[in-house]
């Protein structure tokens, strides 16, 4: 009773409860806590709109609020797994709805008529908490950390492509499987356009109340920093058995020089001490080889540009009996099936004034945009299925299988852009 006044008195809703709100309108569902466009987002109140386009639409029968640009909605929560089931719509005249959690991670297939549409969603803060809940350390996040949508106690969501919003429902999800992920700025949850990551895209593919993808990644990171940032603790920290971590690392972990630092020395090492950790939380760790950058010879070839370590995650997987996903392995076979010339279409390759504030041309050969991030997270899901790993059984039913050599063209993927743009390249090559 007294964590539940707490909360409350907080403006965040108890673990043990589950927030009904109803839009357009003050109060036209049972049960449900009516909002209005102009309710502004505050810490009293617990929830509401951020900076967002949206307007009432009373209507006769059905009340919603509706906005052709992309608009955003918090509700402060605890950390945790929550269950959200959005009834929508798209806008008249869209081409599609979509909802994006956190720092724009994807979360559902393109919404083309009114309906339910359920996706599960994980939430953190920085602190770490011991086995009683008390707070012992924090993560030591990057300054530019502090203005995402994460990190916050807030479950934060984007609706874009045209969207009539009815109602929200967040429950908290204490049984679902969560698929944390270790990485660098090719698995982060990249928060403003056109830079993306297959970490954010991977979560449309997994069945929600299933499976919670928790991406604990960060531009510029390499497996050691990651490490001494406290990432992995806060990770281990917030594991039940069961539970998965899949690490990605190498293109910032090659540029580290010293005694002793190398893939099969350090970053090996490194390896095994994080396989051993999620072992001991009955987890199970599933090591992930370092995404190609675009980088092509005279025939037409990638060319290899990341040394010794995607072979020596290929090794400490053997040594250890651990998972591998070789999307070393599989992205060489995408890019080269597009080529120099259509590969652009999925790297950060854009002219001058495409987005605000960008005066200079974008040439970025390892980051993707939105398209390359959404086939890399293809590869992911391929490996899993071929290689059989056990997440295979929480993905959405239905998917149809990917074959690298032959890559979807950009014009497949439904991506509303987002509000949120940025012309500064994240941290890491």
């Amino acid at each position: 009773m007294l964590l539940h006044a707490t909360l409350l008195l907080m403006g965040m809703m108890p673990p043990s409860d589950t927030v009904k709100l109803s839009f357009g309108a003050r109060a036209p569902y049972t049960r449900f806590t009516g909002v209005m466009a102009a309710d502004a987002y505050t810490d009293a109140a617990g929830w509401g709109f951020e900076s967002s386009p949206v307007k009432d639409e009373p209507g006769l029968k059905y009340s919603y609020v509706t906005a052709e640009e992309p608009f955003f909605f918090s509700v402060k929560v605890p950390e945790g797994n929550y269950d959200v089931r959005v009834l929508m719509a798209p806008a008249g005249g869209s081409k599609g709805a979509v909802v994006r959690a956190e720092n724009r991670r994807a979360v559902t297939p393109k919404v083309t008529r009114y309906g339910y549409v359920d996706f599960t969603v994980h939430v953190r803060d920085t602190l770490i908490r011991n086995a009683q809940q008390e707070v012992v350390d924090r993560v030591r996040i990057k300054p530019r950390e502090s203005a995402y949508a994460q990190w916050d106690n807030r479950l934060n969501l984007e609706f874009a492509g045209g969207v009539n919003l009815y109602s929200l429902e967040i429950k908290p999800n204490k049984t679902a499987t969560t698929v944390f992920l270790a990485g660098n700025s090719t698995v982060v949850d990249q928060d403003k356009e056109p830079w993306a990551s297959w970490g954010q895209m991977i979560p449309a593919f997994f069945q929600p109340g299933k499976v919670a993808i928790a991406n604990y990644a960060e531009s510029g990171e390499s497996l050691s920093s990651w490490i001494r940032a406290k990432r992995f603790e806060k990770v281990l920290s917030m594991m039940k058995p069961g539970d998965y971590l899949l690490i990605e690392f190498g293109h910032n972990d090659q540029k580290q020089k010293g005694e002793g630092i190398g893939a099969f020395t350090s970053y090996s090492r490194d390896l095994r001490y994080v396989i051993d950790e999620v072992r001991k939380k009955q987890g199970v760790p599933v090591l992930v080889t370092s995404v190609q950058r675009r980088s092509f010879d005279s025939t037409g070839h990638i060319q290899h540009t990341l040394g010794d370590y995607p072979a020596a995650v290929r090794a400490v997987a053997k040594e250890k009996g651990t998972a591998l996903i070789d999307l070393n392995k599989v992205t060489k076979v995408m890019y080269e099936a597009w080529g120099e010339e259509k590969s652009i279409h999925a790297f950060v390759h854009y002219p001058a004034n495409t987005f605000p504030g960008q005066t200079t041309e974008l040439k970025d050969n390892t980051h993707f945009n939105n398209f390359g991030a959404w086939e890399v997270a293809k590869c992911v899901v391929k490996e899993i299925k071929d290689n059989n790993i056990p997440l295979v059984k929480f993905l959405r039913k239905g998917l149809p299988d990917f074959d690298p050599a032959h890559p979807d063209s950009p014009e497949k993927l439904y991506w509303p852009q987002s509000r949120l743009k940025a012309s500064a390249k994240p941290d890491g090559n």
